[in-house]
């Protein structure tokens, strides 16, 4: 996806969640604990992080937001009711302390924490908790867009004016510390999905003075309100204090009324240096004291010059996208099977990724639930290849290979180099290719999406460790990128997609995504998986503290900068 530039892992084979008869999840209760011991009053040291960013962020408002930049600015200032454990896919407490859900796993009690403000001195309670659900299930407008409600239509569907289905049906405050989320229907993604940043606890009093929900559409764009120019206002260990677009830079402080440690530095600043090559310059030169997404050419050098190399687990996959809309040969399984078997994936990983990478047999990592270790294989055979289009009456296929510049994404570090490494492969196996590039965010996402290529590259970095968060954001709708309603088996696999995300029998849900998968190699193969990757991120010698997340959701609060 991906839509967010950002991604993952932990160590423990997925987030075992058991839907057990009105148990309470004691895990979180004692994490709870845990994170109200390690949390203390500590204060800040001083000084600045600057951080090298790769883009602008679109704006400050998370919930509007579906870009990486901008999630990694506002995870500083604001937090969700959970949390993803630093360095981990595991969820934490966050602004919840504990939760419990009923026996049908519909309903959930979260016990909040205590004495948190927002920036604006604002109560954080379960009023605010009830404001910001009743906020995204209520819009209306430009609000309901795609672009901008992602996170939220993705994850929870329609809103309140019933015109698609909602996993959310209402949130109720009992006392100001105990907030009741009613959902729909079970599903294996709660309480998870509540850590991404789109799902961040905002001031009610903030978003209402400066017009939070007054968005505008205003040709292919938007036109944002005050609030997310420049009034982000959330609970966590840094503060906005400015943007100057002029020289790119975002400015924020250190809060020092935060709940728990307070952050390690005064000052967060942000740069953005789209360039990779301009980054690692400012660094060598300590502009910046961090970058991510260093090039895995220049690893070695950097390590070499003293700096932190932190390479994250891979939580990610990529894959070689088939549009079946346009080209009838393509809607052939012989064809797209020939296609799997033309891609060099072992040559490809070791060739063009990075230290750490591995072959994908499926569409995301094997410590997800579900993951099958039995799919059907395809390995690199270019005779087999020829043989399944001369059976499908494809000897002769052309198709229109498309790949995206000026970018950067975890599971795709060098996409001209991934593109040519393919392209050639399926010249091998006698299939004609038309490459066509655009810019990411200049054509090449909207083209993919409205089904103008026949072949492309693309992938997701996972955003909380279910399958639902991988192969149901995929194939979920049987009109998708991929493929139309048309497609035989389109609604079949969307409908065995929502009832196993809603089983609550863990062993039944196990068992169900495993038979997806098998059946997505071999009945469906609407794509065809193609790696994991580790994505870096590099600091120079100065700078302690630093967590990486497989999430690519790293917080800053912890980090320090020493003045040598």
């Amino acid at each position: 996806m991906s839509r967010a530039p950002s991604t993952r892992r932990g160590g423990t084979r997925g987030l075992r969640r058991i839907l057990a008869v009105g148990i309470a999840l004691t895990a979180a209760a004692s994490l709870a604990g845990c994170a109200q011991s390690e949390r203390g009053a500590g204060g800040g040291e001083g000084g600045t992080l600057t951080f090298g960013a790769a883009g602008a962020p679109d704006l400050f408002d998370p919930f509007y937001a579906s870009d990486g930049e901008t999630f990694r600015v506002t995870r500083q200032m604001m937090e969700g009711l959970v949390n993803f454990k630093p360095g981990s896919v595991e969820v934490e407490p966050a602004l919840a302390e504990s939760w419990e859900h009923s026996p049908d796993g519909k309903t959930w009690t979260f016990k909040l924490r205590s004495g948190v403000k927002f920036h604006d001195g604002t109560d954080f309670n379960s009023d605010a908790v009830c404001k910001n659900f009743q906020r995204w299930y209520t819009q209306t407008g430009a609000g309901q867009n795609n672009a901008l409600s992602y996170y939220w239509i993705e994850n929870f569907g329609g809103f309140a004016d019933g015109k698609a289905p909602s996993l959310f049906q209402n949130c109720e405050n009992p006392d100001p510390t105990t907030a009741v989320v009613h959902l729909t229907r079970a599903t294996s993604k709660f309480p998870d999905l509540l850590g991404l940043p789109s799902f961040s606890m905002q001031s009610p009093t903030a978003m209402e003075q400066y017009k939070a929900n007054d968005v505008k559409a205003q040709g292919d764009s938007f036109v944002y309100p005050e609030y997310a120019k420049a009034h982000p206002t959330g609970t966590g260990p840094f503060k906005f204090d400015s943007y100057d677009q002029s020289n790119g830079t975002i400015k924020m402080v250190r809060n020092d009324q935060y709940w728990g440690d307070k952050a390690k530095v005064q000052e967060l600043i942000f740069r953005i240096i789209p360039d990779e090559t301009v980054r690692k310059q400012e660094l060598e030169s300590g502009s910046i004291d961090a970058y991510d997404f260093p090039n895995a050419a220049d690893l070695k050098a950097l390590r070499d010059a003293g700096n932190n190399v932190e390479v994250r687990d891979p939580f990610n996959i990529m894959y070689l996208g088939i549009t079946q809309k346009n080209n009838p040969a393509l809607q052939n399984l012989k064809v797209r099977q020939a296609l799997a078997y033309a891609v060099d994936r072992e040559t490809l990983v070791k060739a063009n990724m990075p230290e750490g990478a591995s072959v994908a047999t499926q569409f995301y990592p094997d410590n997800v639930d579900g993951y099958a270790p039995d799919v059907q294989q395809y390995p690199h055979d270019p005779a087999k290849a020829k043989q399944l289009l001369a059976e499908a009456g494809a000897s002769n296929l052309t198709l229109n290979f498309y790949w995206p510049t000026e970018v950067t994404r975890p599971y795709m570090p060098d996409p001209q180099g991934i593109y040519n490494a393919l392209a050639e492969d399926l010249r091998e196996a006698g299939i004609t290719v038309n490459p066509v590039s655009k810019p990411w965010n200049g054509g090449y996402i909207d083209d993919i999406d409205n089904a103008k290529a026949d072949i492309f590259l693309l992938g997701w970095t996972g955003d909380y460790n279910t399958p639902d968060n991988f192969i149901g954001t995929f194939f979920g709708t049987p009109t998708n990128r991929f493929y139309t309603a048309a497609s035989p088996w389109g609604e079949q696999l969307a409908e065995q997609l929502r009832a196993a995300d809603s089983e609550p029998d863990e062993a039944k849900r196990t068992a169900m995504y495993q038979d997806i998968n098998r059946k997505l190699l071999s009945e469906y193969l609407p794509a065809v998986p193609l790696s994991h990757s580790p994505p870096a991120i590099v600091t120079s010698p100065r700078v302690q503290g630093l967590v990486p997340s497989p999430l690519t959701a790293e917080e800053f609060a912890s980090v320090s900068v020493s003045d040598q």
